[in-house]
């Protein structure tokens, strides 16, 4: 089997949650635990980090990554969803499982897989596990996919879990207020094995204590540690991360590495190479400078609200703004937090996904002037033709148009 087969059976047998939303959606452990009894139990020899969280669990998970790796350990990294190319959610160092093991995955366990039936997630799950336990990893840094309770990646006893803030997200899954989200992600704090809490309220603080209370796991809240906050801006006052909103991110990761004995000399390197070190990429990303071009995958609410604080810091004289989401996401919420004004020029999209809202339907819940261009390539370069060179253009409000513009955003005109 190839590589391009293997993936295409991986998406027609058992499309993806980022390609069909809900339909893919496997919630309980069963299948996971069936695939992982098949495969030796892997997630019995991982020594792991296990992240979840409403945003900020793919900066989070990159950043722990850098450091761990930058202190000489052998580090797995386990992420979703990919931008380009599904390979990119299973790395070792940076380097990103070859082709070649995900159809050699495939093929020669394409009838126990048939039979068994799990969804995509649960499929690539395993076959990250697999891989970390053969490649002997020190240390595996296993990203949540949705939730944490039922997700397939929470058959983990990791040595650390993190839960990086709650917001309103997936709310079809996971509940309808912040209480019962965090009631959800809180099924990752496992007995006895600490968890740092990145953002907590009087919503959610609670659940999170009786949690770890029940579980006689040490809680430690990062918002909370204004002394580590201080420590870490000496200790890694540089990274390559460049969005405002990263300030938490960074914060959550500094005191899980700290818990986790990291020395500051392996946290400052890792901080300020997380991009190079693991290829993270699409966080207030710099694709362009003459006009600076910019893609964000901040894709709710909770994200978004961040990334309109930067954009209406940005001072360039005009801002064209190409703007598409999916269509389980409050978009009249997310465009109610964008900055307005005369230097301000949207242009609503349609991701390349079959969850996408049309840009019809954006421009429908836009009350001010805006152009509406389906096709995300023709949108990119009629921005692009729009801009000065002293121009700004802003990319984003889904990972999946991000991932549009990284892939065609630098060969077009």
């Amino acid at each position: 089997m190839t590589y391009s087969e293997a993936v295409s059976y991986l998406y027609n047998a058992r499309p993806p949650f980022h390609i069909v939303g809900a339909a893919a959606y496997k919630p309980g452990l069963e299948n996971t635990l069936r695939l992982m009894a098949h495969f030796g139990n892997p997630q019995e020899h991982l020594r792991a980090i296990h992240i979840a969280g409403t945003n900020g669990k793919g900066s989070t998970s990159h950043l722990i990554a850098a450091a761990l790796q930058a202190s000489g350990l052998k580090v797995g990294l386990f992420t979703s969803p990919h931008l380009v190319s599904l390979i990119e959610r299973i790395r070792i160092n940076g380097t990103p499982i070859a082709e070649a093991e995900i159809a050699a995955f495939i093929g020669q366990n394409k009838t126990f897989l048939d039979e068994l039936q799990p969804s995509f997630f649960e499929t690539i799950t395993a076959i990250a596990f697999a891989y970390f336990v053969r490649e002997k990893v020190d240390i595996a840094v296993i990203e949540v996919g949705l939730g944490g309770r039922l997700d397939s990646t929470n058959v983990l006893t990791p040595i650390l879990s993190v839960i990086t803030n709650i917001g309103l997200d997936h709310t079809e899954f996971l509940g309808t207020t912040l209480s019962q989200i965090a009631s959800e992600k809180a099924g990752i704090i496992k007995p006895h094995v600490p968890v740092v809490i990145g953002e907590s309220d009087e919503q959610t603080r609670p659940v999170f204590e009786n949690r770890a209370s029940e579980c006689d796991a040490p809680i430690y809240f990062a918002d909370e540690c204004e002394y580590l906050r201080r420590t870490r801006r000496k200790v890694a006052p540089e990274c390559e991360l460049q969005g405002n909103y990263q300030e938490n991110n960074l914060q959550t990761a500094f005191v899980a590495l700290r818990e986790l004995r990291i020395k500051n000399d392996a946290i400052r390197e890792g901080f300020a190479h997380v991009c190079a070190t693991t290829g993270l990429r699409g966080r207030w990303e710099t694709l362009n400078e003459h006009p600076l071009i910019i893609c964000d995958t901040g894709h709710n609410s909770h994200g978004l609200r961040f990334v309109a604080q930067q954009l209406s810091e940005l001072t360039n004289p005009n801002i064209y703004i190409v703007f598409g989401q999916v269509n389980d996401k409050d978009t009249a919420a997310s465009l109610a937090l964008l900055p307005c004004g005369e230097r301000y020029h949207y242009i609503f999209t349609r991701p390349t996904t079959q969850r996408a809202r049309s840009a019809q339907e954006m421009l429908k819940l836009w009350s001010k002037p805006a152009v509406a261009i389906e096709d995300p390539e023709e949108a990119i370069r009629y921005a692009k033709q729009q801009a000065a060179p002293e121009d700004a253009i802003f990319i984003g409000g889904s990972n999946y148009l991000v991932a549009d513009a990284l892939s065609c955003y630098s060969h077009k005109d």
